[in-house]
């Protein structure tokens, strides 16, 4: 039996040496990598947080103590170490594992996290609970520096420095997010974690200091003040100081017994401190070190090479090409991303057109609110976001583009179901959330080809914000396409038993259910939507009135979406027939495949062509 398979609860941590914490490590290290190699999943962010995890839980008391992660996708060891070594095989499977921390799975999971820049607010929360409670609990937000580019971060540390509350947050600085950090905050680590004068006198105090016999407590606070002075005489400008918090660091984040240290030191300080830890993202995998932004979140691949099967080409990559290909013809197209220059396909452009690429870091609202700024002076700003992180700028969305009418163009990348991320990263909000707002269009293409004209509409032709959601992946609905009309709806084919109307990867599937229901006898008309809003009612009501029976797929929530959209229209216009909506419920929508997922909820081809069938009969 190795180490990791005796782990059952962080408890037993508390008993194993320095020398088999360190063993432990490496077979976690080895554990992930084999096992990621087979589900997909975020590996670089896991190898660099080994010893730092091992070292929280052994400090730590959990569940009593809390440990928030940001974002969430580093908690792979957390799990691994806290009785889930045994089903670690079904990671990020339907009915398996959360590949984020959630409260339903387990008792050590305190917080489920799934986007950037929330844990010292959360922390804050349970801190300020548990002094009303009477309680002397840890609690401790662990966040990478990528997360620091997220302004709600300093709306949480203003608020925490002056509470004064026995809060402990570590900053794990790997110098990455997904992409390479950037911006200010990312010089300012720089700084102190580079600082040899800093790191020379700290050692040298420690050293001398650790020789002089029957070190009492006096010894200590003067050792802690020498040290407070000299990091404040060389490095003066310590932003998490000046912002109201105890500082600490920088500590190697590789070195168990530092960290150990670290922790048992800091966990004494009764107010707000600041552990700052230096890691390397992909710590132990020479692939995932080389290559931390590939190895962030990836699919299976061979453990021995890091290699993975050849990709395809993806709505991303098609949007990165198209882009690039605009932007040498224009000169004043922008682009604008939140950190992830590589996952929304941005890198051709950022290479090729330096001047006109701003990376924000994760800090979306601003990133909305510069996009408007770069329309109102005259630029076309393309701000390419997943749906589920378009989200976090809702106001900035409406407010400052919206109102505005300004030419802000939003490719929505990741809409729709994303499959193994699960509930924080589904993106079946994104229709409802824009359709109310005044002057948006939105569209949806169901292949490459019609994304390409879309892309070119919006930049240009159309007036006033524009958003084009597509799916993750390379789906392409195969029947004989007409050239993209802004506003026009596409009658894929012409039937009088049931019309379907539909948008986006659902127009495959409602070829599949036209299949299905033409061996009952039911021949479908399909509508489909290249254009979401505005609708072309002249054809949804004409189709309406033919069939009198209508049903909408989409691959979003019901309420607010396509289907609610029709239902008013044909309300509104007095047409009486039968409808129906098939979309994803109302409620969180797990992890799983994207097959797995459309059957579980119905919206495969399979489970409505049966449903319509029933329906109609």
């Amino acid at each position: 039996m190795t180490l990791l398979e005796s782990i059952n609860s962080p408890k037993d941590l508390k008993q194993l040496s320095f020398r088999e914490l360190e063993q432990l490590c490496s077979e976690i290290r080895s554990f992930l990598i084999d096992n990621v190699s087979k589900t997909g999943g975020h590996l670089a962010s896991n190898l660099g947080i080994v010893e730092l995890t091992v070292a929280m839980l052994r400090v730590f008391d959990l569940p009593y103590d809390k440990i928030i992660y940001d974002v969430g996708h580093q908690s792979y060891v957390h799990k691994l170490l806290t009785g889930r070594y045994g089903r670690f095989s079904t990671l990020r499977t339907f009915n398996g594992l959360s590949g984020f921390p959630k409260r339903a799975e387990s008792e050590y999971d305190c917080f489920d996290t799934g986007h950037s820049s929330t844990s010292i607010s959360a922390a804050l929360g349970m801190a300020r609970a548990a002094k009303l409670s009477g309680e002397h609990r840890n609690i401790i937000a662990l966040f990478g520096d990528g997360a620091l580019t997220g302004g709600m971060m300093y709306e949480a540390i203003n608020d925490a420095g002056h509470a004064k509350l026995p809060l402990i947050l570590v900053l794990n600085d790997n110098a990455m997010s997904i992409s390479k950090n950037v911006g200010g905050i990312a010089r300012h680590l720089r700084r102190l974690r580079m600082h040899p004068a800093y790191r020379r006198s700290k050692d040298a105090i420690e050293a001398l200091l650790t020789h002089i016999p029957l070190l009492g407590s006096p010894l200590l606070k003067l050792m802690r003040i020498i040290k407070d002075s000299v990091r404040t005489y060389i490095v003066p400008s310590n932003l998490f100081d000046a912002l109201g918090l105890k500082y600490f660091g920088p500590v190697d984040g590789h070195n168990i017994s530092e960290l150990i240290s670290a922790f048992e030191r800091i966990k004494s300080e009764k107010t707000t401190a600041i552990l700052h830890v230096q890691t390397i993202k992909g710590k132990g995998y020479f692939p995932a070190e080389q290559n931390p932004s590939k190895f962030h979140g990836i699919g299976k691949f061979d453990p021995e090479t890091g290699s993975t099967s050849p990709s395809k080409p993806t709505y991303s990559s098609v949007f990165g090409e198209e882009l690039v290909s605009l932007a040498e013809s224009n000169d004043k197209i922008a682009a604008i991303t939140g950190a992830m220059p590589s996952g929304t396909g941005l890198e051709a452009f950022a290479k090729k057109f330096k001047q006109r690429f701003f990376d924000v870091g994760i800090a979306e609202q601003h990133g909305v609110t510069l996009s408007a700024g770069l329309a109102a002076a005259g630029y076309i700003p393309v701000i390419p976001l997943y749906s589920t992180f378009l989200q976090r700028a809702y106001d900035q969305v409406l407010h400052d583009v919206c109102l505005q009418n300004l030419h802000v163009i939003f490719p929505i990348d990741r809409a729709g179901i994303v499959g193994a991320d699960g509930e924080t990263h589904q993106g079946v909000y994104d229709i409802s959330y824009l359709s109310h707002m005044p002057n948006m269009a939105i569209l949806s293409p169901d292949n490459f080809s019609e994304f390409r004209q879309m892309l070119r509409y919006a930049v240009e032709v159309h007036n006033g914000p524009i958003a084009i959601r597509y799916p993750r992946g390379s789906f392409e609905a195969e029947y004989p396409h007409e050239p993209f009309v802004f506003g026009k709806a596409v009658t894929v084919t012409e039937g009088s038993g049931v019309s379907i109307v539909c948008s986006g990867r659902m127009v495959g599937h409602s070829l599949k259910v036209n299949h299905l229901l033409k061996s009952y006898g039911i021949k479908c008309e399909i509508i489909a939507l290249p254009t979401i809003r505005p609708l072309d009612a002249e054809s949804i009501l004409a189709s309406a009135r033919k069939c009198g029976r209508m049903i909408t797929i989409e691959d979003n929530v019901r309420t607010g979406g396509i289907g609610s959209a029709i239902a008013s229209l044909l309300m509104e216009n007095g047409v009486n027939i039968r409808f129906k909506i098939f979309a994803f419920p109302d409620e969180p929508i797990v992890h799983g495949s994207v097959e797995e997922l459309d059957k579980k909820y119905g919206v495969d081809a399979a489970s409505i062509a049966s449903e319509v069938y029933k329906w109609l009969k």
